[in-house]
């Protein structure tokens, strides 16, 4: 029946860029929660260097796999303090976009990639991919450490981190035009959808009213 949704499921916005929901089409949640993201991240610091450096730039930046794969070392800003990805879904190449992450992931990027060191050559490490590994090497590396944390369901992916870091920033009272531009999506409707936080999330923003 037209207009009909399970529980759990908001009503996509009229020009939502492709309908992007936090919940799959049987109310399961697609995004981990702090606590889930925290686990996350204590699992990954057992894993193996390169695979801890990815796993810490998924979910402390929201970008994607594909981006993050695509890094190179001249777009770690270690002076800015931030990691420029090229945004892969744009129409257009060439679009880039500078995300503020904390001191210690760009101190663990140069730790195990040697950001400095490759930016003193040629090029500044503009040849020097952070992961020369392909989209699906990536992947398994993720999945490893879902399952090392605990984690399963639709949540537990690449795409899981970066709605969580989504739903984190909203939650944290990051104004909705700046979650736009550090996820870059294309249009503010689709980064709307992380104003739909629950659980937790949603209990901490009702705290704020009830306070």
């Amino acid at each position: 029946m037209s207009g009909t949704r399970k529980p759990g499921q908001r009503a996509t916005p009229a020009g939502a860029s492709g309908g992007m929901q936090l919940f799959d089409r049987d109310g399961s949640r697609k995004y981990l929660t702090v606590a889930e993201r925290a686990r996350f991240l204590r699992a990954a610091e057992q894993a193996p260097r390169e695979a801890r450096t990815l796993c810490m730039t998924l979910a402390w930046s929201g970008c994607r796999l594909s981006e993050a794969i695509a890094l190179t070392a001249d777009r770690v800003d270690l002076a800015g303090g931030v990691l420029v990805f090229a945004t892969l879904k744009k129409r257009q190449d060439g679009i880039y976009r500078a995300v503020p992450v904390p001191p210690s992931l760009l101190e663990a990027l140069d730790l195990v990639h040697g950001i400095r060191e490759a930016q003193r050559r040629r090029g500044r490490g503009s040849a020097a991919r952070l992961w020369p590994w392909s989209r699906m090497t990536g992947w398994r590396a993720v999945h490893a450490v879902m399952d090392a944390a605990g984690l399963s369901g639709p949540a537990a992916s690449p795409k899981g981190l970066r709605h969580a870091f989504g739903v984190a920033a909203v939650s944290s009272g990051i104004p909705l035009n700046m979650v736009q531009k550090w996820l870059g999506h294309a249009q503010l409707s689709t980064t709307a959808i992380y104003a739909d936080a629950v659980g937790a999330e949603e209990q901490d923003i009702a705290r704020k009213m009830w306070g």
